[in-house]
């Protein structure tokens, strides 16, 4: 695509880099969550790799041009692989005094720095407890500061539309979004396309939006406010076909993925609830694909209906976050009881109770292997990133199938709402998901066993002559009749631990990366992948002797793990809890391990395991 070029021609000299970070700042009514998607699309579109966090508050509207109503979108975007949105900035865009307190502490020294220097009034400073202007008292020295006047610069481009001046002022992000396509050679045509279908049905909205970016990206040509531009080659990826893809999207096109390749029709029993909800409304638009969406009063209802339609013999899924979790867990037990093929999906969030909506966490793993009445285990998978969100759905699918139980999927804010490049897979390099129904009477027995899974089988409702009972009473073995018997209690306990065990012979073993043995072993799971494998690539080069091993599987552990760790000197885990997996491998293995813990709401910089690292390897 062509990059527009000035009135007279001319554009500053072009510098090479191979890896950018800007973060956009703003209040929550900005639209820095729009400006910065809009970006990403483009550097996606440009052939980029990137890595996203969006950060933004949970009130529906804080107050506006205060420190708690600071919205902010900070992308990675690179010439080279790349697995974190990266530690610091070196871009940032700061839409009012209170953006520029809030990230100020992050932006690199030497960072280039953009303000809107209209938002700077002495009410604005009051809001965000600035004494005095820090753009006249010296304190951004350390700085490439940019003092731009947005809302002026925005009004004057938009003057001729006749719109209110709010709605003139609105408009502004995209002002900025100019600016930021301009300082690095982005094309335009990604975002102006767009605004066009965004906006359609209101021409007049996206007549500002469209002269607004132009504008900001013109006021850069004009004025050369910056002395040299940059430019990021896109990166060297596998041949294939790309699209950029949140969390929570490629868990949706993951389970669309399953229904297809397994026959089953897919249904989502849901209730809304940050961070989970992206989910429901992804698969809401899958309707040509057979996909029923369910949006139910509360979580215990959602769960309920989703248990109903596996027992009709429907892929099933539930979506939810931790305090949802919480409310389904006695359904879950049921599903546990009555041995159905359910995946339930928790995208952690900060806890406890309503705890930080918007922020990320990994303190649900405890809850996800223990957190129901009586002895009821279940799967649990977790993805690593956005786009191996679609594998690990995938994934989740097939195993409940197989072995007709509950899957839970443990992701977290971070993933749901981060973005990366994924190549779409071929439909044929996909596993298949084959389904059994039991239609033969003869010999039809409830919860006769599987000889591999001890998986009982799936008769659905109206298959003549398999009439049978399931609810959450216990079960004679076998046949499925009410049992109080102690013995059969017993026995039927050990069954249902014995068939999660038995998954562990159908899931990979632990393979580490880096040396086979000896040294440091950095143990992860979930969304700590990137800052992991950052920092244990940085160690390496150094020539420390330190190695890696994610975990998919955290229920069954792969059964190889124990030896896996056995081979090494030192374990350090780094999670978003206090220890909850460090815990879990001491008390599995009997092994000493170190625990990295963070719990502020945000997710590992790639420096803090790094410096860790330093100081056991």
């Amino acid at each position: 695509m062509a990059i527009e070029t000035a009135a007279n021609g001319t554009k500053p000299g072009v510098e090479t880099l191979e890896r950018v970070v800007i973060r956009f700042a703003g209040d929550s009514g900005d639209g820095m969550q729009l400006t910065g998607t809009q970006f990403t699309a483009t550097a996606a579109i440009v052939g980029n790799d990137l890595a996203t966090f969006p950060d933004y508050p949970a009130e529906i509207r804080a107050p506006a041009g205060t420190l708690p109503g600071v919205s902010g979108y900070q992308v990675n975007f690179a010439s080279e692989d790349i697995f974190t949105p990266g530690d610091a900035p070196d871009v940032l865009v700061a839409m009012n005094p209170a953006a520029l307190k809030v990230n100020l502490k992050d932006l690199k020294a030497g960072g280039i720095l953009v303000v809107n220097s209209d938002a700077f009034k002495e009410s604005d400073l009051a809001k965000a407890g600035y004494p005095g202007s820090p753009l006249e008292d010296g304190s951004l020295d350390g700085y490439r500061l940019f003092r731009v006047e947005m809302n002026r610069l925005t009004r004057s481009a938009l003057k001729e539309t006749g719109l209110p001046q709010r709605t003139v002022d609105r408009s502004k992000n995209f002002f900025a979004l100019g600016m930021m396509y301009y300082l690095y050679n982005r094309p335009l045509e990604v975002s102006l396309r767009w605004i066009e279908d965004k906006f359609a049905s209101h021409p007049e909205i996206a007549a500002a939006n469209r002269l607004a970016l132009k504008a900001g990206y013109a006021y850069c040509e004009a004025s050369e406010i910056f002395q040299d531009t940059y430019e990021v080659p896109a990166a060297r990826l596998a041949p294939g076909t790309y699209r950029n893809v949140s969390g929570n999207q490629a868990l949706a096109m993951g389970f669309v993925a399953a229904s297809r390749k397994s026959g089953l029709p897919l249904f989502q029993g849901s209730y809304p609830i940050t961070p989970a909800s992206d989910i429901l409304h992804e698969l809401a638009a899958y309707k040509n694909f057979g996909v029923v969406t369910f949006q139910a009063e509360d979580e215990i209802a959602a769960i309920g209906a989703a248990l109903g339609a596996a027992f009709a013999g429907s892929l099933a899924i539930t979506t939810t976050s931790g305090p949802g979790m919480a409310l389904k867990s006695e359904f879950l037990g049921l599903a546990v009881m009555v041995e159905l093929p359910i995946v339930v999906v928790d995208i952690q969030r900060g806890g406890p109770s309503t705890g930080l909506p918007t922020k990320t966490e990994q303190a649900d793993l405890l809850q996800a292997l223990f957190g129901r009445p009586g002895e009821a285990p279940c799967l649990v998978l977790a993805p690593r990133s956005p786009s191996d969100c679609f594998e690990c759905a995938y994934e989740a699918s097939r195993l409940a199938i197989r072995h007709m139980t509950p899957v839970l999927i443990l992701s977290d804010g971070f993933i749901a709402n981060g973005a990366e490049p994924w190549r779409i897979p071929a439909v044929e390099d996909l596993l298949p998901i084959p389904v059994s129904f039991r239609t033969d009477p003869e010999g039809f027995l409830p919860y006769a066993r599987d000889a591999e899974t001890l998986a009982r089988p799936w008769a659905i409702p109206g298959t003549p002559k398999l009439e049978h009972r399931i609810g959450g009473l216990e079960k004679s073995d076998g046949a499925g009749n009410v049992s109080y018997e102690p013995l059969n209690h017993e026995r039927m306990v050990h069954l249902r631990a014995e068939k999660i065990a038995r998954a562990a012979l159908d899931i990979p073993p632990a393979v580490p990366s880096g040396d086979p043995e000896g040294g440091l072993l950095v143990v992860g799971w979930g969304s700590t992948y990137g800052s992991i494998t950052g920092a244990v690539r940085r160690a390496r080069a150094e020539g420390r002797r330190v190695s890696q091993l994610h975990l998919r599987y955290l229920n069954p552990l792969p059964a190889n793990l124990g030896e896996v760790l056995s081979r090494y000197d030192r374990i350090l885990v780094p999670e978003m809890n206090l220890g909850q997996l460090a815990f879990l491998l001491r008390g599995t293995y009997l092994k000493d391990v170190a625990s990295q813990s963070k719990v502020q709401g945000q997710p590992f910089r790639e420096g803090e395991i790094y410096d860790r690292i330093r100081e056991m390897a």
